[in-house]
């Protein structure tokens, strides 16, 4: 079949089934953003039932987010090349079944394998689920308002997550987050195996396998190094191999796309000041925003004892402005161009992650909501405006391409914001504990035994501990896990902060260049798309 075929196939889809194949699509979009932030509320109860320490619980999360993170940007040229329809029904079938082998994971291994090969289906149904949705709705107004709710549909799956979560998790059990997934996951693959048609790209590429294969050992090399440098120790010859690996295989990766006709990353686009700086701004924002999450859910239900429920309905106070502000930024920066908003959004960024530092054993709601709300203003309105900033930069045809580096910059800044959270965690917990343990009286061995079931950051082992010392043991370990809670939100509040100084001293694009890149019709789904970046 050709793709004059193909996509004639896809424009000829009207009324009920037009919206019939739009509905479905959106439930796997809903399934794949939904898992990005379900899973950090049922850490504590991942953690206590296959005794996984913060190492573990880091590589639950990153697992699922470095697959997404390094196969964005070929998994648009895979649907061009094997077609969409397949590539989509295929992602949404992988997506369903690791879905069920996560829910039967009776080990930490098991469950990274489940959640890795949902970051591998995720990020092939996110751009392709894109595509087919531009190409069912070829007039403007109608595509800007399909994939407007496309967009609506990821941002409700990532604000609903923590609080979808904390129900399943204190109702059913944390693999229910997973088997959720399921009936979702059958229903739409047998509705849209018949309603899709198949679809190719307008243009045949060629797919940058090596250059995939350099990207992927080279973020996974850093992630794996940063992740168990406390465990190995960061002096070893394992972590410095990794590190070591990491910086060659990057090397190769850029000596490789510099010299290539069809790369999977174009590099010559960073010569443009503002390509560099919104990759490094979406970078750090999402970076900040995933370190406190993760770091955030385990000291409101370890160090407080809230429930999961309890948890995720906190958590509103963040996810609720992200939807709302992220709108309202992309409409700003259209106007008044990106600057201003980036480094508006920088601030409030910084002062939200500052803000948490006033967090300890017993801060209640009231007194760190605002701090949530804050940082969820400051992703919005650094994400959206540095996303469209990028896509106004860069001519019409290689909007996709932009879109894509905007999305992989974000999720790799979420990976290394969990990895880095952890590692300064820990590093911060084994290097406090023996003070703060040898203020408890107890024996000496007890003290050993308490140092070695909470070195690892897992503080419900406390439950070990011969029961007149608990309370008292987790008393003193409650406070040390919060002052390196407090160090990794001031690093990540610099990290911002240095991301809007970036933006305040290079960008200096005029509003109506961003403006007309991002309300263009030629280039509409790309820059329709822009609103949503923020909250992904």
């Amino acid at each position: 079949m050709s793709d004059t075929t193909n996509h004639h196939d896809l424009r000829g889809t009207r009324g009920p089934r037009k919206g019939l194949l739009l509905g479905f699509v959106c439930f796997g979009v809903f399934m794949v953003y939904l898992d990005a932030t379900i899973v950090n509320v049922a850490l504590p109860d991942i953690q206590q039932d296959l005794s996984a320490d913060i190492t573990g619980l880091q590589w639950i999360v990153d697992a699922y987010a470095l697959a997404f993170a390094c196969l964005l940007l070929t998994s648009g040229t895979l649907g061009d090349v094997v077609g969409r329809k397949r590539l989509f029904l295929g992602g949404l079938i992988g997506f369903t079944l690791s879905s069920v082998l996560c829910a039967l994971a009776g080990s930490t291994s098991v469950l990274l394998v489940g959640r890795a090969i949902q970051g591998v289906c995720g990020s092939i149904m996110i751009p392709v689920s894109l595509a087919l949705v531009s190409a069912t709705y070829t007039e403007a107004v109608a595509r800007a308002r399909a994939i407007g709710i496309w967009a609506g549909i990821g941002g409700l799956a990532l604000s609903a997550g923590p609080v979808v979560g904390g129900l399943l998790v204190d109702s059913v059990g944390w693999q229910s987050i997973f088997w959720v997934n399921v009936p979702i996951g059958l229903l739409a693959t047998v509705v849209l195996s018949r309603l899709l048609s198949e679809n190719h790209g307008p243009r045949a590429r060629r797919l940058d396998i090596v250059g995939q294969l350099l990207f992927v050992v080279a973020i996974a090399a850093l992630a794996y190094a940063l992740i168990e440098g406390n465990t190995e120790g960061w002096r070893s010859a394992l972590i410095l191999g990794a590190f070591a690996v990491s910086a060659v295989t990057l090397t190769g990766f850029v000596a490789w796309e510099l010299r290539q006709p069809d790369p999977m990353l174009p590099l010559h686009l960073f010569r443009r000041p503002v390509v560099a700086v919104a990759g490094a701004v979406n970078f750090l924002s999402l970076f900040g925003l995933f370190a406190a999450i993760f770091l955030l859910t385990l000291h409101l239900q370890t160090v407080q004892g809230l429930s999961s429920v309890q948890t995720g309905v906190r958590f509103l106070a963040l996810t609720v402005p992200i939807m709302i502000a992220s709108f309202a930024a992309s409409v700003v920066a259209s106007r008044a161009g990106p600057r201003r908003p980036i480094v508006f959004g920088s601030l409030c960024s910084a002062g939200g992650l500052y803000g948490l530092t006033v967090l300890d054993a017993g801060t209640g709601f009231g007194g760190y909501w605002w701090a949530l709300a804050l940082l969820g203003i400051g992703v919005s309105f650094t994400g959206a405006p540095a996303t469209v900033a990028l896509l106004g930069s860069v001519p019409a045809e290689q909007a996709g391409t932009a879109s894509g580096i905007s999305n992989t910059f974000r999720q790799v800044g979420a990976v290394f914001g969990v990895a880095l959270a952890g590692a300064l965690l820990l590093r911060h917990l084994r290097g406090s504990l023996p003070d703060a343990l040898s203020a408890v009286a107890m024996p000496r061995t007890a003290r050993a035994q308490a140092y070695d079931l909470l070195s690892g950051g897992d503080l419900s082992r406390t439950d070990a501990l011969p029961a007149e010392l608990r309370r008292s043991v987790q008393d003193a370990v409650g406070p040390v896990f919060v002052d390196g809670m407090h160090l990794v939100m001031q690093v990540a509040a610099a990290g911002t902060l240095i991301g809007g100084l970036c933006a305040l001293v290079l960008l200096r694009g005029k509003p109506g260049r961003v403006a007309d890149a991002y309300e263009a019709p030629a280039t509409g789904p790309a820059e329709r798309d822009a609103s949503a970046e923020a909250s992904a």
